[in-house]
């Protein structure tokens, strides 16, 4: 069974950083897009940044210049680097893997659990 597992986050004060990670571990045969999304309190879930097989990534105009999204592959983590963060950043941030396990034929989307993010003075 696939597991994903979000760290990092945490409070800051506004204008800090906070660098997250996110570790699948099981049976995974390959992964294509990696993604983070976020959730504020009361809003719907948002698609924050996504990276694909080779690296291309993407963000909402909201963190441009501000964030950035990495992986590393042969770990099968992804990383989004959070800087110059702002109260409005404020949610629980989950990162999201198109993948395929082993000895299947389909490609999946797994989930982690969440890690809250807290930007406040």
């Amino acid at each position: 069974q696939v597991q994903l597992v979000e760290s990092g986050g945490g409070l800051v004060q506004p204008g800090g950083s906070l660098r997250l990670s996110c570790a699948a571990s099981g049976n995974i045969f390959s992964i294509n897009s990696m993604n983070w999304y976020r959730q504020a309190p009361g809003m719907q879930r948002e698609l924050v940044a996504s990276i694909t097989s080779d690296n291309s990534a993407n963000y909402i105009d909201s963190v441009k210049g501000r964030f950035a999204i990495s992986r590393d592959n042969a770990k099968n983590t992804v990383y989004l680097q959070m800087n110059s963060l702002k109260p409005e950043d404020t949610a629980v941030y989950y990162c999201s893997m198109n993948l395929i396990e082993l000895r299947s034929y389909y490609y999946y989307d797994a989930w982690g659990r969440g890690t809250q993010v807290t930007v406040s003075s």
